[in-house]
């Protein structure tokens, strides 16, 4: 694990997180993590000797944590595509649309809460359709819970335990446990 500050952060900066996931990814995987102005995209490196770029939204700490949760998912073909070739509909889905953003949703918020806890933050689950069809946001949270549940149980992609040691570690956060994952989310 690559060596970072003296452990304890006082606060949740997205300028931390750059930082520990390109000191961690950049070389091994050829991957940088960069605050994007707009939506969130992966772009695949154009040529062998640059690094795939995984853009986050406006700074925030939440996306950059959520954009990580996908590029954890994603398998090496995936991470060769730009956005890992995903279909996205954007916000104002109907409710086939947003079952279907639902489905694929459900792991990488499930990576993003374990970060989350791994960074002593709190996480919210998305269903992003502000503009669309009613969500039964209720029954979507206890997918992402029981998918959480699973990764704690049988263990997470690889990527994505790396990444979480390293925020326990900056953050001088415990080891994730079952009985941490919370029924409500504030």
């Amino acid at each position: 694990m690559p060596d970072f500050k003296d452990g304890q952060a006082r606060c949740h900066s997205y300028l931390d997180l750059i930082e520990l996931f390109n000191k961690t990814f950049a070389e091994s995987e050829r991957t940088l993590l960069v605050k994007g102005e707009d939506e969130p995209i992966y772009i695949p490196a154009k040529r062998a000797d640059a690094k795939h770029q995984i853009v986050f939204a406006h700074g925030y700490f939440a996306s950059a944590l959520h954009e990580i949760a996908h590029w954890c998912i994603a398998g090496k073909a995936r991470r060769l595509l730009e956005d890992y070739g995903y279909w996205y509909c954007p916000d104002g889905r109907n409710e086939d649309e947003q079952a279907e953003f639902e489905k694929v949703e459900v792991k990488p918020q499930a990576i993003e809460w374990a970060f989350s806890i791994a960074a002593g933050k709190t996480f919210r689950v998305s269903t992003d359709n502000l503009n669309g069809a009613p969500v039964d946001s209720e029954a979507f949270q206890t997918a992402v819970k029981q998918q959480l549940q699973q990764y704690i149980q049988q263990g997470f992609p690889p990527r994505a335990q790396q990444f979480i040691e390293v925020l326990q570690t900056f953050y001088g956060m415990p080891d994730i446990k079952a009985q941490e994952v919370i029924d409500v989310i504030n």
